[in-house]
């Protein structure tokens, strides 16, 4: 799946999923268009002579649902024409570099070189700490995206997070959610696109120092020479052997002797002569060490954000998505993987249980029910036998008792184990059956479901409220199913 049928793959499920009550997308609209874009699935298919992608069923079932929110709604179809900043900012900041950079050489003297050049010195230390930086980060785990702060990638992924006027409430709830799920997806996309152009940048600007340097060469005289309150001779002769070291191994330029440097000191005025050398040494050392590597690292960044665009890493085994593969028969049945902590599951719970799986992951899911997990253990030794990364397990929920007291140590330590290695995230299931079934009024109920939700918001999870005696009362739907927390 590319990066523009997974936008619009994104925003059909966040709209869906906010009109759990079908006021801007009647189930007549749902139904027609997954059936529309099941046909195409299949035409597709038949076409290529294989089976029928869930992908393009998504995509085709979201560009018919999207069309007609449109349609009916003005400013949807203005907000779908919103842009992304990323492609000026690409053509843009590479120009003001070049430009800034051409305007160096205005900093100082503009008719002479200064062997020991500050605008010059700068750009070099500037980029060869920006490179060492750039090893720490690559050699050093971080789920950070490095120097790019979070808002900025937001900002550039989304636009302003502003939402259109006069949106039906639905359809602006939804619109919400993608920004945070869309922001969220494209954080790595957005880096490496933000990357590239300021690679580019970065070579545009020492570009435009160098072509400064040349263009004032023709018609100015340059003067040559060097001056330091700190440094002597020998001091700078060092200096500019280490600096200009692979410029004269990789150019056929004309070198300089320690002779050359005392002779180019300035007492009163500088030496009219060897200016052309000087300006030879200092634009290829900046060819060499700063724009041939930024143009390597703009590449590599275009040529990962390529990859990343045309294989967009949507998670399609998500509980709306296999319901809707099971759908159009694109893939196996799903999987719910259910483990009860301190709960003993009975047969009518169990059955319970397979009625939500189906529910939430279609006609065709299975459930996989592990055994009880015992209160106050360890949650590594009570889980060492389960594959938490099993490809074919689509949700993992945690099953809780809606009577219980939620405790941090126990409950809570359970939940955080499972979040970090689960790939996939995990869901919160709350059985309410019990403390209904012993007669709890209605005021009760409602404010252990209040803890329960605070717990669990706490643990950077999010919970569902059940009934396995009779789970009709809370139906989980396509738009409405299982609350999945920390998937990818």
């Amino acid at each position: 799946m590319n990066e523009r049928t997974a936008r619009d793959v994104v925003l059909m499920r966040a709209i869906e999923t906010a009109d759990a009550q079908r006021e801007i997308l009647s189930e007549d609209d749902r139904v027609y268009a997954s059936r529309s874009a099941r046909e195409l699935a299949h035409w597709q298919a038949a076409e290529g002579k294989s089976e029928p992608r869930l992908d393009h069923f998504l995509g085709q079932r979201a560009e018919l649902i999207l069309k007609r929110l449109a349609e009916r709604t003005p400013a949807f179809a203005a907000f779908r024409q919103r842009r992304s900043v990323m492609p000026v900012l690409a053509v843009v900041l590479p120009i003001v570099g070049f430009l800034a950079g051409a305007g160096l050489d205005r900093i100082g003297n503009p008719h002479r070189v200064d062997l020991l050049s500050a605008p010059l010195l700068l750009i070099l230390a500037w980029n060869l700490i920006v490179y060492l930086a750039l090893i720490v980060w690559a050699l050093v785990p971080s789920k950070r995206t490095g120097w790019a702060s979070p808002r900025l990638l937001r900002r550039l992924s989304v636009g302003k997070a502003a939402l259109p006027r006069k949106l039906p409430a639905p359809l602006a709830a939804g619109i919400a959610q993608y920004f945070t799920d869309w922001a969220q997806l494209t954080a790595k996309l957005t880096h490496l696109r933000l990357g590239r152009t300021i690679h580019l940048a970065a070579a545009a600007f020492a570009l435009g120092a160098i072509a400064s340097l040349y263009a004032r060469g023709v018609l100015t005289q340059y003067a040559a020479g060097w001056e330091s309150t700190f440094l002597d001779a020998h001091q700078v002769h060092a200096l500019l052997s280490f600096l200009f070291a692979p410029a004269l191994a990789v150019f056929p330029l004309q070198g300089f002797s320690l002779a050359d440097v005392q002779a180019l000191h300035f007492v009163q005025e500088p030496s009219p002569a060897g200016g052309a050398r000087w300006v030879h040494l200092y634009a290829a050392t900046l060819f060499l060490l700063v724009v041939l590597p930024r143009l390597a690292l703009a590449i590599v960044s275009a040529l990962r954000a390529r990859r990343l665009a045309h294989r967009f890493p949507l998670d399609l085994g998500q509980p709306y998505y296999r319901l809707l593969a099971d759908r159009v028969g694109a893939s196996g049945p799903a999987v719910l993987r259910v483990i009860p902590y301190s709960f003993t599951v009975d047969e009518a719970r169990h059955k319970g249980l397979a009625a939500i799986a189906a529910m939430v992951l279609g006609e065709q899911a299975q459930l996989m029910l592990r055994p009880s997990c015992a209160y106050g253990e360890e949650p590594k030794e009570l889980l060492r036998d389960v594959r938490l990364d099993d490809a074919d397990v689509a949700v993992t929920a945690v099953l809780f008792n809606l009577a219980a007291t939620p405790e941090r140590e126990n409950h809570g330590a359970f939940l955080d184990y499972l979040a970090r290695n689960t790939p996939r995230g995990i869901a919160v299931l709350l059985d309410e059956s019990g403390l209904v079934g012993r007669g709890a009024v209605d005021n009760r109920v409602v404010e252990r479901v209040a803890l329960w939700h605070e717990f669990c918001q706490y643990h950077h999870t999010r919970a569902t409220v059940v009934d396995l005696l009779h789970p009709e009362r809370h139906p989980l739907d396509l738009g409405s199913g299982l609350a999945v927390s920390g998937a990818a």
